[in-house]
């Protein structure tokens, strides 16, 4: 029996390839979820998190923590609700985790918990984000905050916790790419407001080579920008995506306008950018990206 691993948000776009990979390795996987489910080569612990549930034997001869789990940011009008959503279904999550795991008399070697870069701030413009910059102030950076501060829950337990800050994941199963390269599959892919708005990405197969990593290497520790280097504007991902799927790229920027009276508040994800360093991934570790150029990301998800 391999070391388990207790995963939330596990049937998401970075959980799904994070098991796979976890269980090529020899990993035992659990899940933690809000229904009981079949999940092959899974076991599934259910859990609800407003009645402080955990089910029996979830985190028992537990070996390592991931942290996946939360509302999906881009999808929906931030209504009040939905953002209460977004910010607690991160953070009273792992929160509950700790408070069961603090009465365990063994506790996981490691923690890995997702984060975002939107911890800088939602538009950072052309100023270099490395790990040691200052939060933001806004919606999306407060989230990201108060999720890294939970995660220190565990950490306060004495178990060492890493907090990967994820850029745009390059897949063509999932989360921006899909919904940008729809548009450009028929002939009418173009750039969002300026188009000149920093995009800091990473390919998924690396994004979860970088979470098993930062399980397995007990030097890591504390928060890393998960993103490959170097960045792009928005016009030069949707040309990009243009050119990997072979289609030409020639309507005009969609207007700052129409995407708020669109999305309105949630906007601000498409019209703002950050230019994120992955400081401490290249100057503290040995990590070599499968996917160092978006050109070559693009072309394994879309060509």
């Amino acid at each position: 029996m391999g070391k388990k691993v207790l995963i939330t948000g596990g049937t998401g776009l970075i959980g799904k390839r994070l098991t796979q990979m976890l269980l090529d390795k020899g990993y035992e996987i659990a899940f933690l979820s809000r229904k009981k489910a079949r999940i092959p080569s899974v076991q599934v612990f259910e859990w609800d998190i407003q009645k402080g549930y955990i089910e029996e034997g979830a985190l028992d001869n537990l070996h390592f923590l991931v942290h996946l789990a939360g509302t999906n940011v881009g999808e929906g009008r931030w209504t009040e609700e939905r953002k209460k959503s977004i910010l607690e279904s991160r953070t009273e999550s792992i929160k509950l985790i700790a408070r069961k795991l603090a009465e365990k008399p063994a506790k996981p070697v490691a923690f890995v918990s997702a984060s975002g870069i939107s911890y800088y701030g939602q538009d950072t413009g052309d100023r270099k984000n490395t790990e040691t910059t200052p939060a933001g102030n806004d919606f999306l950076s407060h989230v990201s905050v108060e999720w890294e501060k939970a995660a220190d829950e565990i950490a306060a337990l004495g178990v060492r916790t890493v907090k990967l800050r994820t850029g745009i994941v390059i897949s063509k199963e999932g989360g921006a790419i899909p919904k940008m390269a729809l548009p450009a599959r028929f002939g009418v892919g173009a750039p969002l407001g300026s188009g000149k708005q920093w995009m800091s990405w990473i390919h998924l197969e690396d994004m979860c080579r970088l979470y098993i990593e930062a399980l397995e290497n007990e030097n890591w520790h504390g928060a890393y920008n998960a993103v490959a280097a170097p960045p792009v504007t928005n016009e030069g991902l949707t040309k990009a995506i243009c050119k990997a799927l072979n289609r030409p790229q020639w309507f005009p920027n969609v207007p700052a306008f129409a995407l708020k009276l669109a999305f309105g508040e949630m906007a601000a994800v498409v019209l703002g950018g950050n230019y994120v360093v992955n400081d401490r991934i290249e100057n503290e570790t040995e990590f070599k990206y499968r996917y160092g150029d978006l050109g070559s990301a693009l072309q394994a998800e879309l060509g």
